[in-house]
């Protein structure tokens, strides 16, 4: 049987109008096909990955917030604050640098998404430099609006002062209860109030046990230095007055701490018994035990940024004011209303 293709070839003039064939082996035909189909599937590939590199570089790049330009010790651009509050807190600050050196900032925007206010704040920081250069004592309140998140950022000079949990109290005790009411002047005033009083050594009064702290999220941390001082710092007790001593006393410290902190008798008895429990059992455990020792972290990275939006911004520095260079590591603390 012949299986080869054939293909009818016109006469040339002259010749019989009997159609010639043109005999083509099968495989070659085939070879050609796939020949082609293989080029057009590369093509699709080729556009296909030039599309996904040119999305992955756009989109990323412009869904970030822009960074507000800093015109000022106070910059609002939600509209939010009235003139007069600008102006005054612009003076409280401006009276507070002449005196102590240290810089504090307020920024208010609508949101920070897609960004978290973390990720958000830090960029800010690392822009605006806030704080004296090889001093870093500077600190930025940053407020989202539209997102009702907060965040204390802290240099790396005043996080002996105003460490993490300072802040996290200052947020949550003095800044959003006025918040929940709509009384945003006062709660950025009378928390950038306490900021200054705390750089200048005065210590907070003892926490109230009514303080909000939030979701479990917010209790993680406890239970993660629960764990590790259970295991690393109850170990020195233990090996001085025995398993059971030693874990009494382990729960007893943790507890206090907790209450010291907190102001919660009910949450710092849970904590101290859960450091006893731990520490009784470690013991047990200890062959398997990994080392308790920590590092402290470095800082967000973050990229160039895009985007940004319409509202205008208010300032009564008209532009006089700067950072002096100071730097950021993540210090701080966020809060919600």
């Amino acid at each position: 049987m012949d299986t080869t293709r054939s293909a009818v070839i016109p006469r040339e003039s002259g010749e019989s109008s009997k159609p010639r064939h043109l005999r083509i082996p099968p495989a070659s035909l085939e070879y050609w096909i796939a020949r082609s189909s293989r080029a057009m599937t590369l093509s699709v590939w080729r556009v296909a990955i030039v599309a996904a590199l040119f999305l992955a570089l756009t989109f990323p790049a412009s869904a970030d917030v822009a960074i507000p330009q800093l015109t000022g010790r106070v910059v609002d651009q939600t509209g939010t604050l009235s003139s007069a509050d600008v102006a005054s807190l612009s003076q409280k600050l401006r009276d507070f640098e002449t005196r102590k050196g240290s810089q504090i900032a307020v920024l208010i925007v609508p949101t920070t998404q897609p960004e978290t206010i973390e990720q958000f704040s830090i960029r800010v920081a690392e822009a605006w430099k806030i704080g004296r250069k090889k001093v870093d004592d500077g600190a930025v309140l940053v407020v989202a609006k539209n997102d009702r998140h907060l965040r204390i950022e802290v240099g790396y000079g005043l996080e002996g002062a105003l460490t993490d949990v300072t802040s996290r109290r200052i947020i949550d005790e003095i800044i959003t209860p006025k918040f929940r009411t709509g009384d945003f002047g006062g709660g950025i005033s009378d928390g950038v109030d306490r900021m200054i009083g705390v750089i200048d050594g005065e210590p907070l009064p003892v926490p109230s046990p009514t303080v909000n702290f939030g979701n479990l999220d917010d209790l993680a941390p406890i239970f993660i230095v629960t764990l590790f001082a259970s295991i690393g710092v109850g170990g020195f007790f233990r090996a001085m007055l025995g398993r059971l001593l030693g874990s009494l006393l382990t729960g007893g410290i943790i507890a206090a701490i907790t209450w010291f902190i907190l102001g919660s008798a009910a949450l710092a008895a849970a904590v101290g018994l859960l450091g006893f429990i731990i520490g009784f059992v470690a013991d047990l455990f200890s062959a398997i035990t990994p080392g308790t020792g920590r590092s402290r972290g470095g800082s967000w990275s973050s990229g160039s940024s895009g985007g940004g939006w319409s509202s205008g911004s208010s300032s009564s520095d008209s532009g006089s004011f700067s950072g002096g260079g100071g730097s950021f590591g993540g210090g701080g603390a966020s809060g919600s209303w």
